[in-house]
């Protein structure tokens, strides 16, 4: 990939401010540094803004949908005020549904659990874990990994063509790859999905916190996210989208809020009328503290303008890519080639390295967090490099052979938080690894590669 000098240089809008930022860590080498948190794929940072309006909010915390008090009609006026902060947020249409749950992975089994009787289900071996595995009870098409978007659309009407005629059928996508951050033509399947009598899911985890997710434009029939990687931190998810599965399913979880109305029978059981509403997926005391700041990053990211947003880690992408490319014993990971649009998710390999060893080194010796391993998307890194990726063994020893394909990745991220000096020194601090190595002595313990407290500097 090549960048002028000129793009790489020219001024940009700062980031927002985030919990952290201020954080030093200890390396092992001596003295401290600013932790650069580079793992937002996997749980994004507060946004200060998000951590001050929940802190003004915690004093008049109170239950939600259950009590005539102050701070109860407070805290349920809250709650609602966030579902239609959140729905506008998504581009909601006038009669979808917007269900609170704990992450993506329980939006997504939610919806699994809502599908119809005899439901096909059609995936991309390419998914992250939480929208791949929830299908059990239906049938599952799992389909290649595309090399192109064209061929994705392709694949996707092949094999809806053959499906059972006036079935009830879905698509599951993901918006944004959580290992190579390349956005996937979700537009284009939607209409390929409604073409055949299919509905179709937007996983926008990774795309939610990067990119404007617009509902009724992509012409999607739900779309999930989590808070935690919309700078949200507080164990909360969204499921939105068209309300007619979820009224005719049976509630994800048996409550109160759920129930609209019980009653004894006469032969001792119990007869209940559910919500037909929002509320029919949402029992038990919500969490009222992860879904205002749900709603309050939302705010946050519309405010800043998704439009200089996305222009600013397009800058950092560009850093991070074009220092990648001049180590040549580094070799990014991609499923659409070098020029597909992406978002700051960038997963690599280099040669002769352990992945857990260099994450290791990149932690200990620079204090930089990024994730290594397999991203809970093993068929897809699997893919990506050629084989069976495997468990990495000792630490510090090589992946593999020269010639060899690589075991595992390593995966760097980040987003509207990240300060320009974190890229720079992961960019540094990568080059000079592959260049001189590590300089402190690692071991395995636990199944994670740790540095070797009881040893000098090598």
């Amino acid at each position: 990939m090549s960048v002028s000098a000129a793009a790489l240089d020219r001024p940009i809008c700062a980031s927002l401010p985030v919990l952290g930022k201020d954080v030093t860590v200890p390396l092992v080498t001596g003295g401290e540094v600013a932790y650069a948190a580079l793992d937002y794929a996997a749980s994004a940072p507060a946004l200060q803004r998000v951590w001050d309006d929940v802190a003004a909010y915690a004093p008049y915390y109170g239950s939600v949908h259950r009590g005539a008090g102050y701070l109860s009609q407070l805290s349920t006026d809250l709650f609602e005020s966030s579902r239609r902060t959140v729905a506008e947020f998504l581009g909601c249409r006038a009669d979808d549904q917007v269900v609170f749950t704990r992450s993506t992975t329980d939006s997504l089994n939610l919806l699994a659990a809502a599908l119809p009787a005899d439901c096909e289900v059609f995936v991309f071996e390419t998914e992250h874990h939480a929208s791949l595995l929830p299908w059990r009870d239906a049938r599952v098409t799992c389909l290649d990994a595309p090399r192109t978007p064209g061929q994705a659309v392709e694949s996707l009407e092949r094999a809806l063509v053959g499906r059972r005629p006036n079935g009830p059928a879905l698509v599951c996508v993901t918006g944004a790859s959580n290992v190579t951050g390349e956005l996937w033509p979700v537009r284009e399947l939607a209409a390929a999905a409604h073409a055949h009598g299919a509905r179709i899911v937007l996983d926008a985890a990774q795309l939610a916190p990067h990119h404007p997710v617009d509902i009724t434009e992509l012409d999607v029939d739900w779309a999930a996210f989590s808070g935690h990687k919309l700078y949200a931190p507080f164990g909360s998810g969204v499921l939105a989208g068209r309300a007619d599965w979820l009224q005719d399913a049976e509630p994800y979880l048996a409550g109160g809020g759920a129930s609209r109305k019980v009653a004894r029978r006469t032969d001792g059981g119990v007869d209940v009328e559910w919500h037909t509403t929002a509320a029919r997926h949402e029992a038990g005391s919500p969490n009222v503290i992860g879904v205002y700041s749900i709603a309050s990053a939302c705010k946050a990211l519309t405010e800043a303008g998704f439009g200089t947003l996305v222009a600013r880690e397009q800058h950092l992408v560009s850093v991070v890519r074009a220092g990648l490319a001049e180590v040549p014993e580094v070799r990014v990971l991609s499923l659409f080639g070098d020029d597909a649009p992406r978002v700051g998710v960038i997963s690599f390999v280099v040669e002769g390295w352990n992945s857990s060893h260099f994450a290791a080194a990149l932690s200990a010796e620079y204090g930089i967090g990024v994730r290594d391993g397999l991203f809970c998307a093993h068929p897809l890194v699997r893919t990506l490099l050629g084989g069976e990726a495997r468990d990495p063994g000792e630490c510090g020893a090589p992946e593999s052979e020269p010639g060899e394909k690589s075991l595992n990745a390593i995966r760097v991220s980040f987003g509207a938080g990240t300060p320009d000096e974190h890229v720079e020194r992961f960019v540094r601090a990568v080059k000079e690894l592959v260049r001189d190595g590590a300089r402190w002595s690692y071991r395995t313990e636990g199944g994670r590669c740790v540095p070797d407290r009881g040893t000098a500097q090598v």
